[in-house]
């Protein structure tokens, strides 16, 4: 079993959990500035982290703090870029996956023009990307909508929000598309209903009506942007892709009763929305229908329907750490995991967080989607959070970590041998960063350690650890030397 030749190997980021900076260059406040680090909250719990209301927002933004509000700090690699592109460029990446804050462009989003200092940090990155031989995957919005359409239009329930949209992405692709061929439209567009505010912008308690209708209203507006923004990009750039991006939550039944299928089917026919409407071009009946049980109703306007089915994105690209269970059983033990709860599978091991490792249900992933779309699939987050130890010489042992890829690459090696069309992988993150979920740094993805504790101690240092090592040779022949 191979990979194909030309098989692009690399890592991936998010603006808002890297770069600080978070006030220089003209860049205004976004709602990944707002997160913050709680010491003493259980980090299994997402919701004690993400309590926003317009009271608690208000405060955040006239608080300068970056220790308990750690996304405003990073990892630095607003400044320091230079430095880790090189150590991706030294493990053999051939590309990487970044995204571009809406507010270094655009700080309230409402602006006619571009602020012209993020125009140049961009540009200066690409350039830099390009310098040293790495592919840029650019996704246009990854959690970071401007608070300040929050706090005025409640983010994406607002219709307006996809002229805003698509003024920065035209921007986007004017500014950089002869740097950057290929784009993501949302970052895990379906986190819209489980995490409205970090998706969408969207403040509950200033919801009129259903905060579920509120959440469904929002992601359909992100669709039609994210058909808008695929016609606009072949109309520029007729030679890039772009894709759409879901988070893989592949759910097995908990039992084989019937009734636990059942409540399976149902589960996977929601998570499956996003991508049949991006990528398929049109909302199932099916889907429709339940929705319409639930109370929700899509706000179709004239000429969301054709724009939808004539735009669908090329490729469909995903996350995928971890699967799940659903039974009907109330009593059923659950278990959280990326944003997520779901019924404990007893077969699978954890990490402290509670997210189960799944290296098959990786390959399980791939053949479902590339059976019920037909279309080029692209991983562009998979990996492990856990917490390492730096030995007094400068160095981290990562046994456990290798041992998650080898199996993940396995697995995901089969499917391709299996006629799987896979573009690439991209591990989630090739550097310790900020996390999305409870703004730590010591759950720790990367190959290169960043010498930074949850309260942003440190020199900033960056060390290899040994699956710095491991990756380089995996990336070097192509995933046949997994040892």
């Amino acid at each position: 079993m191979a990979l194909p030749k030309g098989f692009r190997w690399g890592g991936a980021l998010a603006a808002n959990q890297v770069e600080g900076a978070w006030r220089e260059g003209g860049r205004g406040p976004a709602v990944s500035d707002v997160a913050t680090y709680k010491p003493k909250a259980d980090p299994k719990e997402y919701a004690l982290h993400h309590v926003n209301t317009v009271a608690s927002i208000t405060a955040a933004l006239e608080d300068d703090d970056t220790v308990y509000y750690p996304k405003r700090r990073g990892i630095d690699f607003y400044h320091r870029y230079p430095e880790d592109l090189a150590l991706f460029a030294e493990m053999g990446f051939t590309t990487l996956r970044v995204s571009i804050a809406w507010t270094r462009l655009y700080p309230t989003g409402e602006e006619l023009e571009p602020n012209e200092e993020g125009v140049a940090y961009y540009l200066a990155l690409f350039e830099e990307m390009q310098r040293v031989g790495i592919e840029p995957l650019v996704t246009l919005s990854h959690y970071d909508p401007p608070i300040a359409l929050a706090l005025k239009h409640n983010g994406w329930v607002e219709r307006r929000t996809i002229e805003l949209f698509e003024r920065f992405s035209r921007t986007c692709f004017e500014r950089f598309g002869h740097l950057v061929k290929m784009w993501l439209t949302f970052n895990e567009i379906d986190g819209m209903i489980r995490h409205p505010f970090t998706s969408g912008g969207i403040i509950e308690e200033t919801v009129e009506g259903s905060a579920l209708q509120a959440s469904y209203t929002a992601l359909h507006h992100q669709f039609v942007a994210s058909a808008s923004v695929t016609r606009m990009l072949k109309e520029l750039w007729p030679e890039a892709q772009i894709g759409c991006m879901l988070t893989m939550l592949t759910t097995y039944p908990n039992t084989c009763h019937p009734d636990d299928v059942a409540a399976t089917q149902a589960k996977e026919r929601l998570l499956y929305l996003c991508t049949d409407v991006q990528a398929a071009g049109a909302y199932p009946t099916l889907a429709l229908n339940a929705l319409g049980r639930m109370g929700v109703e899509i706000p179709f306007v004239e000429g969301d329907v054709e724009l939808l089915r004539e735009h669908p994105v090329d490729f469909i690209s995903f996350s995928y750490y971890m699967t799940m269970t659903e039974s009907v059983n109330p009593d059923a033990e659950r278990t959280p995991g990326n944003t997520v709860l779901g019924v404990k599978n007893p077969f699978l091991e954890s990490s402290e967080w509670g997210w189960q490792i799944d290296p098959v249900g990786l390959r399980i992933s791939l053949i479902d989607l590339y059976d019920r779309y037909n279309k080029p699939l692209f991983i562009v987050e998979n990996g492990l959070g856990m917490r390492d130890e730096l030995t007094d010489d400068g160095k981290v042992h990562d046994p456990y970590r290798i041992d998650y890829f080898r199996r993940h690459f396995e697995q995901m090696i089969q499917a391709v041998d299996e006629g799987v069309d896979l573009m690439g992988y991209v591990s989630w993150a090739p550097i310790d960063l900020i996390s999305a979920s409870s703004s730590q740094i010591s759950k720790r993805y990367g190959f290169i350690y960043v010498d930074q504790d949850d309260l942003g101690n440190g020199s900033g240092d960056r060390l290899r650890k040994d699956s710095f090592f491991w990756y380089q040779k995996v990336i070097a022949s192509n995933g046949t030397d997994l040892e």
